[in-house]
């Protein structure tokens, strides 16, 4: 006898996590199938963060995104019984006065006013080059995405909700209003599968422009710092005097393998931000299932209706994931229309 499920959700990352909580507070049934092969959300820096700090400008939706985002991490650590959720300033470290003039500029913008201090914070760190000072970003703090992952996969797994295994596409038998999945009947699958979309036989016309990010860890015991410092690269703190530097953007190397390349130009960066002694400890590297257009990639299959996409979060899945799990579950169940920037329709 087929078991029965509102919901197949393909994918376990930040993305499937959103969707699965949006399933959870409306009582939905639901089966997740993951095999663990996406590794973008478990690299992940987790940074939220509202301002886009390259060109001092307000980040898409951040109005929307980040008090439905910090609700749901919210709930997740009362659910799961972890903490995940970080509060933690953002520095951006300036370069020259030009650099202050612009933020004191945008700190007066209506957009940016709630999250950009106006006033310019002095360096009194020996271990940090920045004799410009730096701007602090307001609102911001870190998700420990790999903790969270941890946690929501074991809550998934004691509940018998979660299959590790892949999900074979030709498997599926498509009805009237259900699809069939070998034992389980649904009534609808929603693939979050991240760049494992570039093999989805339902998906494969997406407009997915994947890039590769690698992070480095590193031991500096004489930094001292309790906030992130945003350069040439960023750099998080975490416990025990290590700390986080990101990332790389990469296109053409599509491998779950770190680099030297990648290694090198972090290096780089960061030398010009801390001038402490520093040991590497760690790299990890993950494919991002980025947009060209930057916009996450949302909707119905235009044939096989009970079939859905939620893809695309890019670089801030832990401010987007949220919002836009609830724009396609709204879709579904209350028929309410997408919004025609993420719509997957827009490359039809």
């Amino acid at each position: 006898m087929k078991k029965e499920y509102d919901y197949i959700i393909v994918g376990l990352g930040l993305a499937g996590i959103s969707f699965c909580e949006q399933l959870r507070k409306h009582n939905k049934t639901f089966v997740v199938f993951d095999d663990g092969s996406q590794k973008s959300s478990t690299v992940a820096g987790g940074l939220y963060n509202p301002v886009v700090l390259k060109r001092f400008t307000a980040v898409w939706k951040s109005d929307e995104q980040l008090p439905l985002a910090l609700a749901m991490y919210q709930d997740l650590e009362q659910l799961l019984g972890v903490k995940v959720d970080f509060k933690i300033p953002v520095y951006r470290k300036f370069a020259s006065i030009e650099e202050q003039n612009d933020w004191f500029a945008a700190s007066d913008k209506p957009a940016l006013k709630p999250y950009l201090a106006s006033g310019i914070i002095k360096n009194e760190n020996p271990a940090i080059q920045a004799s410009f000072g730096f701007g602090e970003v307001l609102h911001t703090g870190r998700i420990d995405v790999k903790t969270l992952l941890e946690a929501y996969r074991k809550y998934l797994s004691e509940k018998g909700l979660l299959r590790k295994k892949s999900f074979e596409c030709s498997e599926v038998l498509n009805n009237t209003d259900s699809v069939s999945y070998k034992n389980i009947n649904a009534k609808h699958i929603v693939f979050s599968e991240g760049f494992g979309v570039a093999k989805n036989p339902f998906f494969q016309n997406l407009k997915l422009s994947p890039t590769k990010g690698e992070l480095l860890v590193i031991h500096a015991p004489d930094l001292k710092i309790d906030f992130v410092l945003k350069g040439p690269v960023f750099l998080i703190p975490l416990e025990n005097d290590l700390y986080i530097v990101g990332a790389t953007y990469e296109l053409y190397d599509l491998t779950h393998k770190p680099t030297d390349k990648a290694k090198n130009k972090l290096l780089e960066g960061l030398k010009t931000m801390i001038s402490c002694p520093f040991s590497v400890v760690n790299q990890v590297a993950g494919i991002r299932p980025t947009v060209r257009d930057r916009r996450p990639l949302v909707g119905q299959h235009p044939v096989h209706k009970n079939l859905y996409v939620l893809n695309g979060l890019g670089t801030r899945g832990v401010m987007i994931g949220p919002y836009v799990a609830k724009q396609l579950y709204n879709f579904i169940e209350n028929e309410e229309e997408l919004e025609p920037s993420i719509n997957i329709s827009r490359y039809n």
